[in-house]
């Protein structure tokens, strides 16, 4: 009976982030609780009980310069961090960052940020609901001995609102960057007797190990409030984001900029999708930056013109992009691409469910997006699964792939040529 509950409610799980009719209405508190509730973690979480990687509901990588592989992960209202020096078989001195309980944010977009720098600091972000009406809080903490210990987890900003969905990325020079969802502008509106929907899409760097941060920015005053934000690092290492904006008329169409020393650049819209909605799908978009600074996006959407996943690309930092093209068969239940580039080469995988299974797919370009190889499927599962991942150790590319069945998967694709 147990067995059978469990692969209905990962079952469930999947198909949820396909039927916006049932997705969150953005600023209702109540809608929220698909994705994002204590109820939708329980269920995640029902069979298994622990804090442990077996338990996990979700799980980031990254490698270290000496070829360790951190992953922090979030299971049953526990935050913690773990090691393993033989690609993900074994992990060793797993840390628990901080319990929160019902309150952590594990909604299907949701999971922990996690970056190291040349000097062997790491910096962990996550964020928690303050409050029953879905307002978060984002918290960041440090090691400065490698992972064995963490600072207490501090807010990354002093503002009292929102804010939701970190993405960090750490640069060459090792400053980091971080982004967020910020509702702030929205809390403003509030009290000023007006309504303003959706969030914003706001920034900061530190140079120092995250231990302080610049004061923060906003990129775009206007987003959708609940889809992660994807970044990558262009050849001159400006931080370049993309994510779900809210254009005139209530549209929610994915959008692209830079971050330049200067501040952000232009909005500049990936594709003309006239998704006017709003629900929120907890399906945020992932970008990619190949050698030559090509854009690489792909994301999903319900719009008027294209329904489904879809990928493109831009040879002008956004000005203009490539026309979208379907990521898997049209009629397959296709969720949550995900890109890396190195040097001309593009990787990019994502998840179909047949029925029964989670099955995570790949094709791969060698010249930059112009053409790519035969779909082919990488590994499977039943029951709960996490989003599939890229992640590169040098010029060798892996999979990252947490699954309830299986266990953490971490799978080698193949190498920079």
């Amino acid at each position: 009976m147990m067995k059978s509950y469990f692969f209905l409610s990962a079952w469930l799980t999947t198909l949820r982030a396909f039927l916006i009719g049932v997705l969150c209405v953005c600023g209702r508190a109540e809608a929220q609780i698909d994705h994002s509730s204590p109820m939708a973690a329980a269920k995640i979480s029902n069979t298994c009980q622990g804090v442990g990687l077996e338990c996990a509901n979700a799980a980031t990588p990254f490698f270290a310069l000496d070829g360790k592989l951190l992953l922090a992960w979030t299971a049953n209202g526990v935050v913690s961090v773990g090691q393993s020096s033989d690609l993900g078989k074994t992990w060793i001195a797993t840390v628990k960052i901080v319990e929160h309980g019902k309150s952590l944010d594990t909604g299907s977009d949701a999971r922990p940020q996690i970056v190291a720098d040349k000097q062997d600091n790491i910096f962990l972000a996550y964020a928690f609901f303050k409050d029953s009406h879905w307002n978060a809080q984002i918290n960041t903490a440090r090691s400065t001995d490698g992972g064995k210990s963490f600072t207490v987890p501090v807010s990354l900003v002093q503002d009292s609102s929102s804010q939701r969905f970190p993405s960090v990325l750490i640069r060459p020079d090792d400053s980091i960057f971080i982004s967020w969802i910020d509702k702030r502008l929205v809390v403003s509106a509030k009290q000023g007797g007006s309504k303003r929907l959706g969030g914003s899409i706001a920034y900061s760097f530190s140079s120092d190990s995250g231990k302080t941060f610049k004061a923060e920015q906003f990129a775009n005053e206007s987003s959708c409030e609940c889809c992660r934000i994807g970044s990558g690092l262009d050849p001159q290492n400006q931080p370049v984001i993309v994510y779900r904006a809210i254009f005139p008329g209530g549209i929610r169409d994915q959008a692209s900029q830079v971050i330049a020393t200067k501040g952000a650049e232009p909005i500049r819209r990936v594709a003309d999708d006239d998704w006017k909605t709003d629900a929120c799908p907890h399906h945020g978009p992932s970008i990619a930056v190949s050698g030559s600074g090509k854009l690489h996006v792909a994301w999903y959407t319900q719009g008027n013109k294209r329904s489904g996943v879809f990928y493109a690309n831009s040879s002008n930092q956004g000005l203009s992009y490539s026309a979208p093209v379907r990521i898997g068969a049209e009629g397959a239940n296709v969720s949550r691409p995900y890109l890396l580039a190195l040097g001309q080469q593009v990787w990019l995988v994502w998840k179909e469910f047949d029925g029964t299974h989670a099955l995570v797919y790949m094709k791969q370009s060698t010249d930059d997006g112009k053409t790519w190889s035969t779909p082919q499927m990488i590994s499977k599962t039943n029951g709960y699964s996490d989003h599939p991942l890229l992640i590169n150790q040098g010029d060798t590319v892996f999979l990252s792939w947490l699954t309830r069945v299986d266990g953490y998967q971490l799978i080698q694709l193949g190498q920079k040529q």
